[in-house]
């Protein structure tokens, strides 16, 4: 056994190691303003019960690659060649060591996406942080003030996924081929800056910055919102929720300073849980679960105008092939506007991701585990 000579030694070091931790994540973040997936003039054509399914299929995926899982889909301003980008990990298997992270693009002009490119690999990333990356996973994206795609990764060192950092990248090069610089693993565990992981869509504000929901995995599980500026630099971390065992928090805009996170939940027979903030992110209540079954899995949620709420979500109660899309008008009581896929007992259609892009609602999912599926609602008038 290890005794310490001085005890106040241990004291000292200790408050010295929580004062790091805390100059490290900054403080708390000034209150937020989340801003509509919609122009302001368009709120009063979007209604969810009015959305009808126009096309769907599967994204290409890169050569050789038998399984994928996890994506996230970014919305591209008019004008880019691209409506949107989609973004997930492939390989021959999750945690397998040949995973990286794919990604396509809708190209606006044609319709269609285009074949899939490798966008971040383990060992080049590994390289540049200055250790091993054992795994890749969890990919979500983000559109800065000045138009540069910011990518958050899930990447593991020794360990399992609980002993993952999110490690925050950023487009380095414009054009048809992506490429993305490292600018650091996130300053979010006194532990090393690990197990947090990152899972959903980030919610723009009206200062061109964003919030992150992210999550802990190490024992107890819990979430948490991290804070961007315009430029990508982190501001600070708030946590969501006092409960153990709700992770993946999605975040669904009520108004802009009042938003819900709706998170997956790890009990036997649980339902959605919820979390409200009414002072754009600055302190969260618990609210009572909805009355949503979740199978202990992923969803995906998003407001696109004030009383229109959308969620995507596994309804089956123990199993993940069902997945459903929701709407509601107070984020409590929720309808459903489409069954997205339906393996009658077997298979998992998982991890959906939501965006809002060119006038339509865009889906994807996970497929059986080997592909990415998506769909596209329109208004119907």
């Amino acid at each position: 056994m290890v005794r310490w000579a001085n005890p106040w030694l241990a004291v000292l070091l200790c408050m010295a190691t929580l004062v790091w931790d805390a100059a490290q994540r900054g403080p708390a973040p000034p209150e937020a303003r989340a801003v509509w997936p919609v122009q302001v003039g368009a709120l009063v054509d979007v209604q969810v019960d009015a959305l009808v399914p126009t096309d769907g299929g599967f994204i290409p995926m890169p050569g050789n690659t038998p399984a994928a899982h996890s994506s996230s889909l970014l919305a591209m301003p008019q004008g880019h060649p691209a409506v949107l980008v989609a973004f997930w990990f492939a390989g021959s298997g999750e945690s397998a060591p040949d995973v990286q992270i794919a990604a396509s693009c809708f190209d606006r002009a044609t319709q269609r996406w285009q074949p899939a490119q490798r966008v971040v690999e383990r060992h080049a990333l590994g390289t540049a942080l200055g250790f091993g990356v054992r795994r890749l996973g969890n990919p979500v994206a983000w559109l800065d003030g000045q138009g540069r795609v910011h990518l958050f990764v899930v990447a593991t060192g020794l360990g399992g996924w609980a002993a993952s950092r999110v490690v925050h990248l950023r487009q380095s090069l414009p054009g048809p081929i992506m490429r993305f610089d490292l600018v650091r693993v996130l300053p979010l565990s006194w532990l090393w800056n690990t197990s947090f992981l990152v899972r959903t869509a980030p919610l723009p504000l009206h200062d061109g910055g964003m919030v992150l929901p992210v999550y802990f995995e190490l024992g107890v599980k819990y979430p948490v919102v991290l804070r961007f500026d315009a430029e990508g630099q982190f501001l600070g971390m708030v946590r969501i929720s006092r409960r153990g065992g709700v992770l993946q928090p999605a975040l669904v805009m009520q108004s802009d300073r009042q938003w819900l996170a709706l998170m997956r939940d790890q009990r036997p027979d649980g339902h959605v849980a919820v979390a409200q903030t009414q002072d754009g992110g600055q302190s969260w209540t618990d609210l009572p679960d909805l009355t949503l079954t979740n199978p202990d899995a992923s969803v995906a949620g998003m407001g696109i105008a004030p009383g229109q709420m959308l969620l995507v979500h596994n309804s089956s109660p123990h199993a993940r092939h069902i997945l459903d899309l929701s709407g509601s008008p107070d984020g409590v009581h929720w309808q459903l506007l489409a069954r997205l896929a339906d393996g009658h007992g077997a298979g998992e259609y998982s991890y959906p991701a939501l965006a809002w892009a060119d006038g339509s609602l865009w889906v994807s999912y996970t497929h059986q585990r080997q592909s990415i599926a998506w769909k596209r609602f329109g208004i119907q008038q």
